[in-house]
């Protein structure tokens, strides 16, 4: 079995500064296994470091850091087959984030789980969102 993480280069425009998290904490920003992408929970901090106030916000980088991962890979979120998503605040925060996801993930849908938590790893955070891809090559 072949296991390969994906590295996110610092000069990464979309991840910025954000970068220094996987070394800091210690985990990949996605790994491919059994022809599958594994992507780590991704969060809403802007590539300065600084994080939004609104969760529209928060959910487009989120996704957009997502969409570099699979770009990076050869892929795009057609490629997704299940995602969730931890919201802090769920009831006040889901119309905006709903907004937010239907701007930019498209059909195919994935499969996708909303949980409700009481916080994130920093203040400020009201969104983390992980997901699995699948590749076009991978056996069925």
């Amino acid at each position: 079995m072949t296991i390969r993480t994906v590295e996110i280069p610092e000069d990464n425009a979309v991840f910025g500064q954000t970068t220094s998290a996987f070394a800091n904490f210690g985990y990949s920003a996605a790994v491919r296994a059994h022809g599958l992408l594994f992507i780590a929970g991704t969060i809403g901090r802007r590539a300065d470091g600084s994080i939004p106030d609104t969760i529209e916000e928060q959910t487009e980088i989120a996704l957009r850091k997502i969409e570099e991962i699979l770009r990076r890979e050869d892929l795009d979120t057609s490629a997704l087959v299940d995602v969730t998503s931890y919201h802090v605040d769920i009831r006040q925060h889901l119309p905006g984030f709903v907004a937010a996801k239907q701007r930019l993930v498209k059909p195919p849908y994935p499969t996708w789980t909303i949980i409700g938590v009481s916080g994130l790893a920093s203040p400020g955070l009201l969104v983390e969102i992980r997901a699995t891809a699948a590749y076009p090559d991978a056996p069925r």
